[in-house]
Protein backbone atom coordinates (compact mmCIF):
# COMPACT_ATOMS: atom_id res chain seq x y z
CA UNK A 1 0.00 0.00 0.00
CA UNK A 2 1.26 3.55 -1.21
CA UNK A 3 0.95 6.59 1.67
CA UNK A 4 1.38 9.47 0.42
CA UNK A 5 2.83 12.10 2.94
CA UNK A 6 4.03 15.50 3.53
CA UNK A 7 7.89 16.01 2.81
CA UNK A 8 8.41 16.90 6.32
CA UNK A 9 7.22 13.39 7.76
CA UNK A 10 8.74 11.41 4.42
CA UNK A 11 11.88 13.08 6.02
CA UNK A 12 11.00 12.46 9.52
CA UNK A 13 10.50 8.42 8.48
CA UNK A 14 14.31 8.79 6.92
CA UNK A 15 15.48 10.26 9.62
CA UNK A 16 14.34 7.20 12.07
CA UNK A 17 15.42 4.47 9.57
CA UNK A 18 18.99 5.93 9.69
CA UNK A 19 18.95 5.96 13.73
CA UNK A 20 17.40 2.11 13.37
CA UNK A 21 19.85 1.07 11.05
CA UNK A 22 23.39 2.57 13.06
CA UNK A 23 21.55 0.95 16.75
CA UNK A 24 21.40 -2.18 15.43
CA UNK A 25 25.24 -1.68 14.05
CA UNK A 26 26.35 -0.27 17.75
CA UNK A 27 24.16 -3.13 19.55
CA UNK A 28 25.70 -6.19 17.37
CA UNK A 29 28.84 -4.77 16.83
CA UNK A 30 29.42 -3.84 20.97
CA UNK A 31 29.16 -7.92 21.22
CA UNK A 32 31.31 -8.80 18.84
CA UNK A 33 33.83 -6.24 20.84
CA UNK A 34 33.80 -7.75 23.99
CA UNK A 35 33.97 -11.33 22.08
CA UNK A 36 37.48 -11.31 23.63
CA UNK A 37 36.23 -10.35 27.35
CA UNK A 38 33.74 -13.30 27.10
CA UNK A 39 36.75 -15.54 25.83
CA UNK A 40 38.82 -14.65 28.73
CA UNK A 41 36.21 -14.59 31.35
CA UNK A 42 34.62 -17.97 30.47
CA UNK A 43 37.98 -19.89 30.11
CA UNK A 44 37.23 -20.40 25.85
CA UNK A 45 39.67 -22.37 23.47
CA UNK A 46 39.22 -21.01 19.95
CA UNK A 47 37.05 -24.09 19.56
CA UNK A 48 34.84 -23.63 22.01
CA UNK A 49 34.65 -19.61 21.31
CA UNK A 50 34.09 -20.81 18.04
CA UNK A 51 30.72 -23.01 18.77
CA UNK A 52 29.71 -20.02 20.96
CA UNK A 53 29.99 -17.52 18.26
CA UNK A 54 27.48 -20.12 16.09
CA UNK A 55 24.46 -19.05 18.68
CA UNK A 56 24.35 -15.65 17.62
CA UNK A 57 24.21 -16.11 13.81
CA UNK A 58 21.89 -19.35 14.34
CA UNK A 59 19.45 -16.54 15.73
CA UNK A 60 19.90 -14.33 13.00
CA UNK A 61 19.42 -17.26 10.83
CA UNK A 62 16.39 -18.09 12.10
CA UNK A 63 15.32 -14.48 12.17
CA UNK A 64 15.72 -14.27 8.31
CA UNK A 65 13.23 -17.59 7.90
CA UNK A 66 9.95 -15.70 10.20
CA UNK A 67 11.09 -12.28 9.99
CA UNK A 68 8.72 -11.58 6.49
CA UNK A 69 5.78 -12.83 8.10
CA UNK A 70 6.60 -10.93 11.54
CA UNK A 71 6.87 -7.81 9.83
CA UNK A 72 3.65 -8.63 7.28
CA UNK A 73 1.19 -9.49 10.68
CA UNK A 74 2.58 -6.47 12.60
CA UNK A 75 3.87 -3.71 10.43
CA UNK A 76 7.38 -2.81 9.93
CA UNK A 77 7.13 -0.07 12.96
CA UNK A 78 6.13 -2.74 15.67
CA UNK A 79 8.35 -5.27 13.93
CA UNK A 80 11.09 -2.53 15.17
CA UNK A 81 9.51 -2.01 18.41
CA UNK A 82 9.53 -5.55 19.10
CA UNK A 83 13.11 -6.86 18.02
CA UNK A 84 14.34 -3.71 19.59
CA UNK A 85 13.41 -5.21 22.68
CA UNK A 86 14.49 -8.82 22.14
CA UNK A 87 17.94 -7.34 20.83
CA UNK A 88 18.45 -5.51 24.30
CA UNK A 89 16.98 -8.09 25.99
CA UNK A 90 19.56 -10.18 24.76
CA UNK A 91 23.02 -7.75 25.09
CA UNK A 92 21.51 -7.93 28.85
CA UNK A 93 21.78 -11.68 29.04
CA UNK A 94 24.62 -12.25 27.48
CA UNK A 95 26.40 -9.40 29.21
CA UNK A 96 25.18 -11.03 32.82
CA UNK A 97 26.28 -14.78 31.35
CA UNK A 98 29.96 -13.25 30.72
CA UNK A 99 30.12 -11.19 34.12
CA UNK A 100 27.47 -11.08 36.91
CA UNK A 101 26.81 -14.89 36.61
CA UNK A 102 29.55 -16.19 34.62
CA UNK A 103 27.86 -19.37 32.20
CA UNK A 104 28.63 -20.36 28.69
CA UNK A 105 25.07 -21.74 28.82
CA UNK A 106 23.28 -18.23 29.59
CA UNK A 107 25.98 -16.25 26.93
CA UNK A 108 24.71 -18.50 24.22
CA UNK A 109 21.23 -17.66 25.31
CA UNK A 110 21.94 -14.11 24.91
CA UNK A 111 23.70 -14.03 21.84
CA UNK A 112 21.12 -16.20 20.23
CA UNK A 113 18.01 -14.21 21.35
CA UNK A 114 20.29 -10.82 20.07
CA UNK A 115 21.03 -12.59 16.82
CA UNK A 116 17.19 -13.12 16.56
CA UNK A 117 15.95 -9.61 17.22
CA UNK A 118 18.72 -8.25 15.20
CA UNK A 119 17.84 -10.17 12.10
CA UNK A 120 14.41 -9.64 12.44
CA UNK A 121 14.64 -5.75 12.53
CA UNK A 122 16.88 -6.02 9.82
CA UNK A 123 14.56 -7.01 7.11
CA UNK A 124 11.50 -4.82 9.12
CA UNK A 125 13.76 -1.87 8.65
CA UNK A 126 14.61 -2.55 5.26
CA UNK A 127 11.13 -2.35 4.29
CA UNK A 128 10.59 1.01 6.10
CA UNK A 129 13.47 1.98 4.22
CA UNK A 130 12.72 0.87 0.36
CA UNK A 131 9.09 3.01 1.21
CA UNK A 132 11.14 5.77 2.14
CA UNK A 133 13.76 5.68 -0.68
CA UNK A 134 10.31 5.30 -2.79
CA UNK A 135 8.87 8.36 -1.48
CA UNK A 136 11.60 10.12 -1.74
CA UNK A 137 12.07 9.71 -5.33
CA UNK A 138 15.56 9.29 -5.06
CA UNK A 139 18.09 6.26 -4.37
CA UNK A 140 18.77 6.59 -0.15
CA UNK A 141 19.19 2.53 1.08
CA UNK A 142 23.09 2.70 0.68
CA UNK A 143 23.08 5.12 3.00
CA UNK A 144 20.46 3.59 5.34
CA UNK A 145 23.37 0.81 5.29
CA UNK A 146 26.73 3.56 5.87
CA UNK A 147 24.13 4.21 9.00
CA UNK A 148 24.80 0.71 10.40
CA UNK A 149 28.52 1.07 9.27
CA UNK A 150 28.41 3.78 10.91
CA UNK A 151 27.01 2.23 14.21
CA UNK A 152 29.96 -0.40 13.94
CA UNK A 153 32.60 2.00 14.39
CA UNK A 154 31.61 3.88 17.08
CA UNK A 155 30.78 1.16 19.20
CA UNK A 156 33.94 -0.37 18.56
CA UNK A 157 35.39 3.17 19.58
CA UNK A 158 33.14 3.18 22.79
CA UNK A 159 33.88 -0.04 23.74
CA UNK A 160 38.42 0.96 23.40
CA UNK A 161 37.16 3.58 25.91
CA UNK A 162 35.44 1.47 28.25
CA UNK A 163 38.05 -1.19 28.16
CA UNK A 164 40.59 1.12 29.30
CA UNK A 165 37.90 2.98 32.00
CA UNK A 166 37.58 -1.28 33.58
CA UNK A 167 34.14 -0.61 32.92
CA UNK A 168 32.62 -3.99 34.04
CA UNK A 169 31.01 -6.23 30.99
CA UNK A 170 28.02 -6.82 32.23
CA UNK A 171 27.73 -2.59 33.21
CA UNK A 172 28.92 -1.97 29.71
CA UNK A 173 26.44 -4.51 27.37
CA UNK A 174 23.33 -3.31 29.66
CA UNK A 175 23.93 0.10 28.94
CA UNK A 176 24.34 0.06 25.69
CA UNK A 177 21.22 -2.35 25.45
CA UNK A 178 18.68 0.83 26.95
CA UNK A 179 20.72 2.63 24.90
CA UNK A 180 19.23 0.52 22.06
CA UNK A 181 15.96 -0.16 23.56
CA UNK A 182 14.72 3.75 23.83
CA UNK A 183 16.36 4.87 21.02
CA UNK A 184 15.11 2.21 18.40
CA UNK A 185 11.24 2.81 20.21
CA UNK A 186 11.63 6.89 20.13
CA UNK A 187 13.09 6.40 16.46
CA UNK A 188 10.02 4.47 15.11
CA UNK A 189 7.42 6.80 16.09
CA UNK A 190 8.84 8.62 12.79
CA UNK A 191 7.92 5.47 10.81
CA UNK A 192 5.29 6.33 8.20
CA UNK A 193 5.07 3.52 5.60
CA UNK A 194 4.81 0.36 6.84
CA UNK A 195 3.11 0.81 10.86
CA UNK A 196 0.53 -1.27 10.00
CA UNK A 197 0.05 -4.57 9.65
CA UNK A 198 -1.60 -6.71 6.77
CA UNK A 199 -4.73 -8.25 6.93
CA UNK A 200 -7.03 -10.54 5.35
CA UNK A 201 -3.86 -12.28 3.22
CA UNK A 202 -1.72 -14.10 3.52
CA UNK A 203 2.69 -12.64 3.68
CA UNK A 204 3.71 -14.56 0.59
CA UNK A 205 6.88 -15.12 2.10
CA UNK A 206 6.10 -19.28 0.58
CA UNK A 207 5.55 -17.76 -2.60
CA UNK A 208 8.49 -15.15 -2.85
CA UNK A 209 10.48 -18.79 -2.91
CA UNK A 210 9.37 -19.38 -6.30
CA UNK A 211 9.94 -16.24 -7.69
CA UNK A 212 12.21 -16.54 -10.57
CA UNK A 213 13.45 -12.82 -9.89
CA UNK A 214 13.35 -12.89 -6.17
CA UNK A 215 15.70 -15.71 -6.33
CA UNK A 216 18.14 -14.23 -8.92
CA UNK A 217 18.09 -11.18 -6.72
CA UNK A 218 19.15 -13.42 -3.65
CA UNK A 219 22.28 -15.30 -5.09
CA UNK A 220 23.57 -11.95 -6.57
CA UNK A 221 23.28 -10.82 -2.53
CA UNK A 222 24.80 -14.04 -1.52
CA UNK A 223 28.13 -13.64 -3.49
CA UNK A 224 27.87 -9.56 -2.53
CA UNK A 225 27.71 -10.82 0.77
CA UNK A 226 30.28 -13.03 0.27
CA UNK A 227 32.69 -10.70 -0.83
CA UNK A 228 31.76 -8.19 1.55
CA UNK A 229 32.20 -10.67 4.52
CA UNK A 230 35.47 -12.33 3.29
CA UNK A 231 36.75 -8.67 3.82
CA UNK A 232 35.35 -8.57 7.21
CA UNK A 233 36.72 -12.28 8.62
CA UNK A 234 39.97 -12.82 6.56
CA UNK A 235 41.52 -9.12 5.27
CA UNK A 236 43.85 -8.31 8.42
CA UNK A 237 45.22 -12.02 8.89
CA UNK A 238 45.71 -12.14 5.16
CA UNK A 239 48.18 -9.10 5.09
CA UNK A 240 49.34 -10.35 8.68
CA UNK A 241 50.49 -13.71 6.92
CA UNK A 242 50.62 -12.83 3.42
CA UNK A 243 52.26 -9.36 3.34
CA UNK A 244 54.25 -9.52 6.68
CA UNK A 245 52.09 -6.64 8.03
CA UNK A 246 52.44 -6.42 12.24
CA UNK A 247 49.01 -7.04 13.86
CA UNK A 248 48.29 -3.02 14.18
CA UNK A 249 48.83 -2.46 10.70
CA UNK A 250 46.40 -5.49 9.53
CA UNK A 251 43.82 -3.67 11.72
CA UNK A 252 44.40 -0.26 10.20
CA UNK A 253 43.94 -2.45 6.33
CA UNK A 254 40.81 -3.83 7.74
CA UNK A 255 40.30 0.26 8.57
CA UNK A 256 40.81 1.30 5.00
CA UNK A 257 38.43 -1.21 3.41
CA UNK A 258 35.41 -0.08 6.31
CA UNK A 259 35.98 3.81 5.52
CA UNK A 260 36.05 3.05 1.78
CA UNK A 261 33.02 0.83 1.73
CA UNK A 262 31.39 3.32 3.84
CA UNK A 263 32.13 6.44 1.95
CA UNK A 264 30.79 4.61 -1.26
CA UNK A 265 27.58 3.82 0.61
CA UNK A 266 27.37 7.31 1.32
CA UNK A 267 27.90 8.90 -2.09
CA UNK A 268 27.02 6.36 -4.34
CA UNK A 269 23.75 7.21 -4.13
CA UNK A 270 24.61 9.66 -6.92
CA UNK A 271 25.88 7.39 -9.30
CA UNK A 272 22.87 5.49 -9.15
CA UNK A 273 20.33 8.28 -9.59
CA UNK A 274 22.23 9.10 -12.63
CA UNK A 275 23.06 5.67 -13.84
CA UNK A 276 20.69 2.97 -12.98
CA UNK A 277 21.58 -0.10 -10.55
CA UNK A 278 22.47 -2.57 -13.81
CA UNK A 279 25.56 -0.06 -14.92
CA UNK A 280 26.47 0.95 -11.52
CA UNK A 281 26.59 -2.79 -10.41
CA UNK A 282 28.49 -4.40 -12.93
CA UNK A 283 30.99 -1.92 -12.77
CA UNK A 284 31.50 -1.41 -8.84
CA UNK A 285 31.35 -5.28 -8.75
CA UNK A 286 34.33 -5.04 -11.67
CA UNK A 287 36.19 -2.99 -8.90
CA UNK A 288 35.94 -5.14 -6.39
CA UNK A 289 37.18 -7.86 -8.45
CA UNK A 290 40.19 -5.88 -9.49
CA UNK A 291 40.91 -4.73 -6.23
CA UNK A 292 41.00 -8.19 -4.47
CA UNK A 293 43.30 -8.70 -7.23
CA UNK A 294 45.73 -5.79 -6.23
CA UNK A 295 45.46 -6.76 -2.58
CA UNK A 296 46.66 -10.32 -3.68
CA UNK A 297 49.15 -9.55 -6.14
CA UNK A 298 50.29 -5.91 -5.20
CA UNK A 299 53.83 -5.57 -6.05
CA UNK A 300 54.23 -3.62 -2.64
CA UNK A 301 52.33 -2.92 0.66
CA UNK A 302 51.03 0.97 -1.13
CA UNK A 303 49.92 -1.14 -4.14
CA UNK A 304 48.21 -4.02 -1.71
CA UNK A 305 46.34 -1.72 0.36
CA UNK A 306 45.10 0.55 -2.64
CA UNK A 307 43.63 -2.51 -3.88
CA UNK A 308 42.06 -3.22 -0.52
CA UNK A 309 40.77 0.53 -0.85
CA UNK A 310 39.04 -0.18 -4.31
CA UNK A 311 37.51 -3.41 -2.85
CA UNK A 312 36.08 -1.84 0.25
CA UNK A 313 34.22 1.25 -2.90
CA UNK A 314 33.52 -2.02 -4.90
CA UNK A 315 31.73 -3.83 -2.41
CA UNK A 316 29.79 -0.71 -0.70
CA UNK A 317 26.50 -0.79 -3.13
CA UNK A 318 25.60 -4.73 -3.63
CA UNK A 319 23.90 -5.59 -0.12
CA UNK A 320 21.70 -2.09 0.11
CA UNK A 321 20.86 -2.40 -3.48
CA UNK A 322 19.82 -5.38 -3.54
CA UNK A 323 17.42 -4.78 -0.82
CA UNK A 324 16.01 -2.13 -2.86
CA UNK A 325 15.47 -4.27 -5.56
CA UNK A 326 13.63 -7.24 -3.43
CA UNK A 327 11.41 -4.32 -2.23
CA UNK A 328 10.56 -2.94 -5.41
CA UNK A 329 6.87 -3.97 -4.87
CA UNK A 330 5.41 -2.89 -2.05
CA UNK A 331 2.80 -5.24 -1.72
CA UNK A 332 5.54 -7.94 -1.38
CA UNK A 333 8.12 -6.20 0.00
CA UNK A 334 7.99 -7.59 3.54
CA UNK A 335 8.19 -11.54 1.84
CA UNK A 336 10.67 -10.88 -0.73
CA UNK A 337 13.32 -9.24 1.52
CA UNK A 338 13.29 -11.73 3.98
CA UNK A 339 13.56 -14.25 0.79
CA UNK A 340 16.66 -12.20 -0.13
CA UNK A 341 17.88 -11.55 3.32
CA UNK A 342 17.79 -15.56 4.29
CA UNK A 343 19.70 -16.68 0.64
CA UNK A 344 22.50 -13.51 1.12
CA UNK A 345 22.91 -14.47 4.87
CA UNK A 346 24.18 -17.36 3.76
CA UNK A 347 27.31 -16.11 2.87
CA UNK A 348 28.12 -14.68 6.26
CA UNK A 349 27.53 -18.69 7.92
CA UNK A 350 29.54 -20.26 4.84
CA UNK A 351 31.71 -17.89 3.98
CA UNK A 352 34.37 -17.73 6.65
CA UNK A 353 34.74 -21.91 6.76
CA UNK A 354 34.99 -21.76 3.25
CA UNK A 355 38.03 -19.00 2.88
CA UNK A 356 39.37 -21.15 6.25
CA UNK A 357 39.95 -24.54 4.18
CA UNK A 358 41.37 -22.60 1.11
CA UNK A 359 44.03 -21.02 3.21
CA UNK A 360 44.76 -24.45 5.19
CA UNK A 361 45.75 -25.33 1.71
CA UNK A 362 47.36 -22.02 -0.69
CA UNK A 363 47.13 -19.78 2.20
CA UNK A 364 44.92 -17.02 3.68
CA UNK A 365 46.14 -13.81 1.25
CA UNK A 366 45.75 -16.63 -2.09
CA UNK A 367 42.43 -17.74 -0.49
CA UNK A 368 41.09 -14.54 -1.49
CA UNK A 369 41.13 -15.19 -4.94
CA UNK A 370 38.13 -16.68 -4.59
CA UNK A 371 36.45 -13.59 -4.31
CA UNK A 372 36.62 -12.55 -8.06
CA UNK A 373 35.99 -16.48 -9.10
CA UNK A 374 32.23 -15.68 -7.66
CA UNK A 375 32.05 -11.84 -8.52
CA UNK A 376 32.81 -12.33 -12.19
CA UNK A 377 30.12 -15.04 -13.22
CA UNK A 378 27.74 -13.24 -10.90
CA UNK A 379 27.32 -10.41 -13.39
CA UNK A 380 25.59 -11.96 -15.05
CA UNK A 381 22.62 -11.98 -12.49
CA UNK A 382 22.72 -8.03 -12.33
CA UNK A 383 19.76 -7.54 -14.65
CA UNK A 384 17.61 -8.69 -12.26
CA UNK A 385 17.76 -5.83 -10.10
CA UNK A 386 16.18 -3.95 -12.72
CA UNK A 387 12.70 -2.91 -11.22
CA UNK A 388 9.84 -5.19 -13.07
CA UNK A 389 7.73 -2.23 -14.29
CA UNK A 390 11.55 -1.68 -16.54
CA UNK A 391 11.92 -4.55 -17.70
Amino acid sequence: MTVTSPRREVRAAAAGVAVTFGLNGVAVATWFARVPAARDALGLSAGALGLLLLSISAGAFLAMLTAGEVTHRLGARRTVCVSAVVVSAGLGVAGAGIGAFPSVALTAIGIFVLGYGSGTCDVAMNVEAAEVERALGKTVMPRFHAMWSLGTVAAAGLTSLVAWAVLPVTTHLVLVAVVVAVGSLLAARTYRFGGDAEHGRGSGVMAAWREPRTLLVGMLVLVLAFTEGTANDWVALAFIDGHSFDPAMGAAVFGVFVTTMTFGRIFGTIALDRWGRVPVLVITMLLAAAGVGLAVFGGSPVVAVAGVAVWGLGTALGFPVGMSAAADDPARAAARVSVVAVIGYTAFLAGPPVVGFLGDEVGVLRALLVVPLLLLPALALVPALRPPESR
